[in-house]
């Protein structure tokens, strides 16, 4: 292979680029062309069907991803090493969903929180499965593939500027605000110090999953959407910068603060432990 076809294809830019075509367009072929024309046609059901199809849409967005760069980077794909898999899967989901608990808790004594009902009618494993593989497409290309490759390159402090800048995306979220830009800012933050102190995945997906599915959980609209069902059907009275408003609970400026909170604690343990890397760029 020509030295300059073989340089430009190992550009980290055009990694990232070949990655997320490739990938996302094989999830895309395979759920609209092969999955959803075959589970619809034994299986009538729809709220059934669907759920089966997000799975299968997840084994194959992660086998993609897996195959891909072995043979691209020729590499052990360690973040998505499962060495750890149980530990991170628990953790990241209890975590998640415990964050967005306390603000809930606060809110609950503050008198800005009120429990109308309990019932799971609201909800159906379809809206589960949607938030896994939500949760996957974005952790695995903003973090697995974006911050891992720009880590790699230039370091992890201009890596977690890009993670964060990425993030920016979600402004476009329905009922997004000012108050949005500084939030989606810590969220990718303190998801990008996730994977940069695990150098996985699996700790950032599963966390976002659990946050994810404790926002509807407790009533709440989710990134602005206020058609993801509910467990705990609830009211929230108070002021906007409290509450979150119509961003949803994670628009609190307390569930920010613990966000916040858990990415600065990472980044002091990332850096004790010398996981910082620097930029290639300086080094001579």
């Amino acid at each position: 292979m020509d030295l300059s076809i073989k340089r430009m294809l190992h550009f980290p830019m055009t990694k990232i680029i070949i990655g997320i075509v490739v990938c996302f367009s094989l999830f895309v072929l395979s759920q609209n062309f092969v999955l959803k024309p075959f589970f619809y046609s034994i299986i009538q059901d729809k709220s059934i069907a669907d759920p089966i199809i997000h799975c299968f849409s997840i084994i194959i967005l992660l086998a993609s991803y897996y195959y891909l760069f072995r043979l691209y980077d020729k590499r052990k794909i360690t973040e998505l090493s499962i060495k750890h898999l149980l530990k991170e899967m628990f953790g990241g989901f209890f975590f998640g969903f415990f964050t967005i608990s306390l603000s809930i808790f606060i809110l609950y004594v503050l008198g800005y929180y009120q429990v109308i009902g309990i019932s799971t009618t609201h909800y159906s494993i379809k809206f589960f499965t949607v938030l896994l593989v939500a949760a996957l497409i974005e952790d695995l290309f903003h973090r697995g593939l974006i911050i891992r490759v720009c880590e790699n390159w230039l370091g992890t402090h201009l890596a977690l500027v890009i993670g964060m800048l990425v993030e920016m995306l979600h402004i476009f979220n329905p009922n997004s605000n000012l108050f949005s830009l500084f939030y989606y800012l810590i969220w990718g933050f303190t998801m990008g110090m996730m994977f940069i102190y695990t150098k996985r995945i699996w700790l950032p997906y599963f966390f976002h999953i659990g946050w994810n599915f404790s926002q509807p959980f407790y009533g709440s609209n989710l990134t602005g959407l206020n058609d993801m069902g509910s467990i705990v059907q609830s009211k929230f009275n108070g002021p906007e910068l409290l509450t979150g408003g119509a961003v949803g609970i994670e628009g609190s400026i307390f569930t920010a603060s613990f966000l916040l909170l858990i990415g600065i604690i990472l980044y002091y343990l990332a850096k004790r432990e010398g996981k910082i890397v620097k930029s290639k760029l300086f080094k001579r």
